[in-house]
C-alpha cells in the first residue's frame, strides 16, 4: 500500500511524512501541487497507480484546490476508489461539506493531531480493501456469466437450409443471460421438429431454468415426439422446480411444432404463447391460437392438439412477448400489424426480426427477443 501526501506547503508535508515514519508507513509518495498528483497517478505509470490506496489531499493549493482534484478523480474509473481524506486549515462548513460531496471519505484539520491521522488512514486502508474485494469478485462473477452466456448461445439450433425446407431465428438478449429458447431437430427426411420458448423473467434464474428445460426438451423429441407428449412431459419437469417455501412460481410459454413436408401438416401445441401465424400456399394466414396453460402454470395440465394442412408451401412465424413490447405499447395494434406481416413472404436472407421490429428499437429493451421463421414446400 501506498499513501500519496499532496500539499502545496513543505512544512505540511514533513509534518505528515514524520508522523506515518513514526507509525511505521514507510510507502508513501509526497507531491506539491494536483498536476504532480495527476501526472504521478498517470495511466503510463499503472503499477504505481494500482498501488495507491489512500490520498491525503490538501483542500487550498494554487491553480486547482484539493476539491476540483478529487472531482477529477472520482469521475475516472482508474482512480474513483482511491480513498481521499482531505486535509485542511477550513472552518468553513460549506467548504467542508461540498468536500465530502465530491467523494471524500472524511477530513483533518490543521495543525495535524498524530493520532486523528493515523486513525483516518487506517479507515480509508480498510475501505480501499474492500473494494478492492467487491471489485475483484465482481470480475470473476463477470467471467462466469459470460461462460454461462456462451453455453446458453451454444445450446442454440444452428440455421437450417435444406431443398423443402428453411428455418432460421433472430435472438436478442436483453442482458447477457436470457430467458428466450429456441432449438429444432429433425427426425427424418420430411419431418422437423421445433421449439419457440420464453421462461419467465430473464437474467440468471430464467437463464438457469432455461438451460435445465433444454436438456429435457431434446430428450423429450427423441422418446416422446408428439406435441401433446412433449409438452405434458416439460410441464412434469418444469413442476419438480417448484417449491412451496418459495413464493415463486418457474414456467415458460412457448409452442412446439412437427412440420411433415411428406404429409403436408403441422401439429402443434400452443402453451401460453403470444398467437403465431402461418401463411399456408402463400394465400392464407392461420394463427397459430393457444392451445394449453403455461408449461409449469399447473400440475396436470391439459394439452390439446392442433393441425394445419397446406397443399404447396408453408411459413410459420413465431416470437416471444419482448417483440411485441417492442413494437408498441398496445397489443391489439401490435397483433394486427403482426398478422399483416405475416400474411407476406418473408426472405431467409433477412433477419427475421427486421421484418418486425425497426433496427433503433432492437437495442436496449427491457424484455428477451426472439423471432423464428420457417418455411417449407412438399
Amino acid at each position: 500500500m501506498t499513501i500519496l501526501i499532496v500539499d502545496d506547503n513543505q512544512v505540511n508535508l514533513f509534518v505528515i511524512e514524520k508522523i506515518l515514519k513514526s507509525d511505521g508507513y514507510d510507502n508513501f509518495v509526497s507531491v506539491q501541487s494536483a498536476k504532480e498528483m495527476f501526472d504521478y497517478l498517470d495511466p503510463s505509470n499503472a503499477p504505481k497507480c494500482n498501488e495507491i490506496n489512500v490520498i491525503l489531499l490538501d483542500v487550498m493549493m494554487p491553480e486547482m484546490d484539493g476539491i476540483e482534484a478529487c472531482r477529477i478523480l472520482k469521475q475516472n474509473p482508474q482512480w474513483k476508489d482511491i480513498q481521499v481524506i482531505f486535509v485542511t486549515a477550513l472552518e468553513d462548513k460549506v467548504k467542508l461539506s461540498e468536500a465530502l460531496d465530491v467523494g471524500g471519505i472524511d477530513y483533518i484539520t490543521k495543525p495535524i493531531n498524530r493520532v486523528e491521522l493515523l486513525a483516518r488512514i487506517r479507515v480509508g486502508k480498510r475501505l480501499k480493501s474492500e473494494l478492492d474485494w467487491h471489485t475483484n469478485q465482481e470480475k470473476i462473477l463477470q467471467m462466469e456469466l459470460d461462460l454461462a452466456a456462451r453455453v446458453q448461445q451454444s445450446l442454440l439450433s444452428p440455421p437450417v437450409q435444406q431443398p423443402n425446407i428453411a428455418i432460421a431465428a433472430s435472438y436478442l438478449p436483453s442482458s447477457n443471460l436470457a430467458g428466450d429458447l429456441y432449438y429444432w431437430d429433425k427426425l427424418d427426411e420430411h419431418r422437423y421438429a421445433v421449439m419457440l420458448l420464453d421462461m419467465m423473467g430473464h437474467g440468471v434464474s430464467a437463464s438457469l431454468v432455461c438451460m435445465y428445460i433444454s436438456s429435457v426438451l431434446r430428450e423429450a423429441i427423441k422418446k416422446l415426439t408428439k406435441p401433446e407428449l412433449v409438452i405434458a412431459e416439460l410441464n412434469r419437469y418444469m413442476n419438480l422446480l417448484q417449491n412451496d417455501k418459495e413464493n415463486l412460481l418457474y414456467y415458460f410459454t412457448g409452442v412446439y411444432f412437427i412440420v411433415d413436408t411428406k404429409e403436408k401438416t403441422v401439429e402443434y401445441v400452443n402453451a401460453g404463447h403470444p398467437t403465431g401465424y402461418a401463411l399456408v400456399d402463400g394465400k392464407k394466414t392461420v394463427p397459430i391460437t393457444q392451445t394449453s396453460y403455461a408449461v409449469g402454470f399447473v400440475e396436470n395440465i391439459k394439452v390439446e392438439k392442433e393441425i394445419i394442412h397446406f397443399d404447396s408451401s408453408i411459413q410459420i412465424v413465431l416470437f416471444t412477448d419482448g417483440v411485441l413490447e417492442a413494437m408498441g405499447p398496445c397489443d391489439i395494434t401490435s397483433t394486427k400489424e403482426l398478422c399483416k406481416i405475416a400474411s407476406e413472404t418473408w426472405s431467409m436472407d433477412v433477419p427475421p426480426i427486421d421484418y418486425l421490429v425497426d433496427k433503433d428499437l432492437q437495442q436496449n429493451q427491457p424484455d428477451d427477443m426472439c423471432v423464428l421463421l420457417l418455411q417449407a414446400k412438399s
